[in-house]
């Protein structure tokens, strides 16, 4: 049985899991609670990181090595382009989501708000949340700017790519209440596909990519935890900002 150690919000794992639903891979979901550093959990990948993925009597680690083994494993539906110059784009964009992605977004809105209460390390920094919530206009920005001239977020096929920026783009414009919702950007995580106003391809389950109404959520992503209160909800309501936003 295939069996995917993961933490349902880290976008890591999330792609990992969105690569497995399109390559039709029944898996089981092991939550892994890294952090602690069990010594088990250290057997199966020395670097103490999730996703590690159990497969063919195999364990594999780092997100982006288990999205190309199961692309080279299993070649159908392709989410790898034939060219090299597509397959380089989508290395590019994957590695823009892992790195800069990661650290200005993901690592100041993420794990300020709720990795942090998981971990039991404090309250978040209210200079990482501002500071989150406003580069996130900068990548939805230019990810729009690549859609405007293709169908998908790398060419013309659903690629690693799109699966990488559902991924992240979706739990973050979630957790990133004020920001205002805009045309333009409506595109990346609110309508039925990544692009807006195209079909989804017929070959594809599409399942990992369609999403009804206009309010962004990752509610059906299975074993998704509950997002704990806003702190700004709470704070609003204060003249002194004395209250735990977590009680």
């Amino acid at each position: 049985m295939t069996r995917l150690y993961h933490v349902p919000l880290s976008p890591f794992c999330r792609k990992v899991r969105l690569t497995l639903a399109e390559k039709k891979v029944e898996v089981e979901l092991a939550e892994e609670r890294y952090w602690e550093q069990s010594p088990e959990f250290l057997r199966r990948n020395p670097a103490a990181k999730v996703p590690v993925l159990k497969i063919d009597g195999r364990l594999l680690s780092e997100s982006q090595a288990i999205c190309e083994y199961l692309e080279e494993t299993i070649p159908e539906p392709r989410l790898m382009p034939r060219d090299p110059e597509g397959r380089c784009e989508v290395r590019r964009l994957c590695a823009w989501f892992d790195d800069k992605f990661h650290q200005e977004v993901t690592s100041k809105l993420l794990y300020e708000r709720v990795n942090k209460k998981i971990m039991g390390q404090g309250y978040p920094e209210s200079r990482n949340v501002k500071s989150g919530a406003q580069k996130i206009k900068y990548h939805l920005d230019y990810l729009s700017g690549l859609l405007d001239q293709r169908r998908w977020l790398a060419g013309n096929e659903m690629t690693l790519a799109d699966c990488r920026r559902r991924a992240s783009v979706e739990p973050r414009l979630h957790l990133g209440r004020g920001l205002e919702p805009q045309p333009e950007r409506q595109g990346l995580v609110c309508q039925d596909q990544v692009a807006p106003g195209l079909p989804v391809d017929p070959g594809r389950s599409g399942s990992a990519f369609r999403r009804p109404g206009i309010t962004p959520t990752w509610i059906s992503d299975p074993g998704g935890w509950a997002l704990p209160p806003d702190p700004r909800d709470i704070w609003k309501k204060k003249k002194v900002r004395t209250v735990s936003p977590w009680r």
